[in-house]
Parts: C-alpha cells; sequence; structure tokens
C-alpha cells in the first residue's frame, strides 16, 4: 500500500518533468484566411488584397487567402475573425470608428477591444459625394436642399454606425437640419451604382471611395472632413473652409482574433512595418487613392482606444439608430 501511494504522489511531478509538446511552426502549409467584412471592390477590400502579399513576402512560407463576409455593416466578418481560433490562421480587415460602434448599438459577438492590432493603413476622411448633374454644389446647397424638403432627402452609407453614418449624424447637428432619410448599404461598391443612378440624393462616404469617378466628371465632392486638403482633391474644400468644425474618416487595418500569441504577433507586425514603407507598396496605394496612416502594434491600439472612449462618451450624449 506504502508503495501504490508513493507511486502516485511521485505521478505529477513525472509530469511536470516531461519537456512540453512542440508548438507547431508558424507558418505551416496551411494558408492563412484574411477575412473583410465588406464586399469585393470597396475600399477595405482595395486596402487588404495590396498589403497582404507584401506582409507574406517577409514571412517565409506565408500563404494567404482573402475571403469576403459582408453583412450587417460589417459585424458577421468582424464576428468571425473575433471567434476564430488564436492561431495565426486567421486575420481580418476593420475599418474605425464601425469596429467600435457596433457593439456599442445592438448585440454583438465580439468586443472591439479585444482584437490583436496588427496595423492600421489608411485613414480616410469622409465627404459628400453627389452625381455631376446634380443641382446640388455645395454644402450651402445641400443645406438649403433639406431644409425645404424636411424629410424627402435621401443618404446612402455603408452601413448604420459606419462611419460613413456617423459623419452624416455630426453634420446634422453642425448645421442644424433636418434629419435625412438615411440608406445603407453593405459597401461603398453596391452604394456607388445606386448614387450614379440617382437613386439617393447624396452619399456619405470616404473621399477615396470615388475618386476616380470624380476625376471622369460623373461625380462631384461637396467638402471633405480632413484638417487639410488630400493632394489628390486639392480642389475640395475642407469643411473648415465652408465654417463647419468637422473631423471624421475611417481609420482601415489588419487585427487577429483576442490572444493571438505574442511570436505570431510580433512577426506580423514586423512584417506589416515592412510592408508600409515598401516604394512599390507606396507608389500604387497613390495610384489607387489610398490615403496612408501607417501604424503598428501599440501604436494601432492606442488609436482604437481614442475612438472607443469618442464614440462612448458620444453614444452617452446622443445613441445613434438606423
Amino acid at each position: 500500500m506504502f508503495k501504490r501511494r508513493h507511486i502516485l504522489a511521485a505521478a505529477p511531478a513525472a509530469a511536470l518533468a516531461r519537456p512540453a509538446m512542440a508548438q507547431p511552426a508558424w507558418p505551416s502549409d496551411r494558408p492563412v484566411e484574411v477575412i473583410v467584412p465588406f464586399p469585393a471592390g470597396g475600399g477595405v477590400d482595395v486596402m487588404t488584397r495590396l498589403i497582404m502579399p507584401l506582409v507574406a513576402a517577409q514571412i517565409p512560407g506565408l500563404r494567404h487567402v482573402v475571403t469576403n463576409r459582408s453583412g450587417a455593416a460589417g459585424q458577421i466578418g468582424l464576428e468571425a475573425t473575433f471567434n476564430a481560433a488564436p492561431d495565426g490562421y486567421t486575420l481580418g480587415a476593420t475599418t474605425l470608428p464601425a469596429h467600435n460602434a457596433i457593439p456599442m448599438e445592438r448585440p454583438a459577438r465580439f468586443r472591439a477591444m479585444d482584437f490583436t492590432f496588427l496595423a492600421n493603413i489608411v485613414e480616410d476622411a469622409n465627404c459628400f459625394y453627389v452625381r455631376a448633374d446634380s443641382p446640388i454644389r455645395s454644402v450651402a446647397d445641400l443645406i438649403a436642399a433639406a431644409r425645404a424638403r424636411p424629410g424627402q432627402m435621401t443618404y446612402a452609407t455603408t452601413g448604420i454606425g459606419s462611419d460613413d453614418h456617423l459623419f452624416m449624424l455630426a453634420f446634422e447637428q453642425a448645421a442644424n437640419v433636418p434629419p435625412l432619410i438615411h440608406v445603407p448599404f453593405a459597401g461603398a461598391a453596391p452604394l456607388i451604382p445606386q448614387l450614379l443612378g440617382g437613386h439617393v440624393d447624396v452619399a456619405a462616404i470616404n473621399v477615396g471611395d470615388a475618386l476616380q469617378l470624380k476625376r471622369e466628371g460623373r461625380l462631384r465632392i461637396l467638402a471633405q472632413a480632413s484638417a487639410t486638403r488630400w493632394a489628390e482633391a486639392a480642389d475640395v474644400p475642407t469643411f473648415r473652409e465652408v465654417g463647419f468644425d468637422i473631423l471624421h474618416g475611417a481609420a482601415r487595418g489588419i487585427v487577429g482574433p483576442p490572444g493571438l500569441p505574442a511570436p505570431i504577433t510580433e512577426r506580423l507586425t514586423q512584417a506589416f512595418a515592412v510592408a508600409l514603407r515598401d516604394g512599390d507598396f507606396l507608389r500604387e496605394a497613390q495610384r489607387q487613392f489610398m490615403p496612408l496612416n501607417p501604424l503598428v502594434g501599440a501604436e494601432y491600439r492606442a488609436m482604437a482606444q481614442r475612438t472607443d472612449d469618442q464614440l462612448k462618451a458620444l453614444w452617452q450624449r446622443r445613441p445613434w439608430r438606423g
């Protein structure tokens, strides 16, 4: 009996003495899925497809595949990223402030600040786009039309709680106009044909979303919500220039699930840092009308935290709905 108890007591110590099982190498021959929570062809999708090959080139053996999982203004894709195994084989694109706004306004299967923040890439100011033949030719015209046709004018955005939607709420409050009718879409790609077709009066989106159509003379920008005029839209005034202190935009980047192991996180953030300095990337980003604001790791998370704090304060003052 003594011998049996002695053996049992020794068993845990023996187990502890065994070497830990080696973790499988990352990356292996399994591809890394990068989930884009918006349709193909939009700003977040284009950004992701541009940056990820350069990131993969910095990590030997890394193969990736981009998957579009759109719906609910990005919620479906963000939930898929958040609830994936933290093994380095699932990453996701995101955009602030929608990333933070969704779980404030409705039940969501993710917590905004619990993701692993890897790299912010783009920061694109909000603006108003109209058709080139629209009678609305300025912000003053938009205000006059909204007051003359209360409850009749329509505006398109990329979804409830998106940066576009929150931008319009800020404008309505600053300009003291009756609320316009909100027409949300699943992203910029399906929205723009509706604007071109005259099915909505104005689109509250990002400057880069339709800049080529502006250059072709098919759309016009009324004003941009940036501190200074973006060089690619140097003929467009800022809201501050037309009398409204409105700064608003979308910060687009790449995140991982909560608890992504530190060695994988470090390899990814280092790869993003190199990719974001790549000359070919910088030239292509300019060609694609992508205003860059590279922030990696802790700096990106700090920006997300500031956004989260600001939105929580706004929600207390003016909770937004559809």
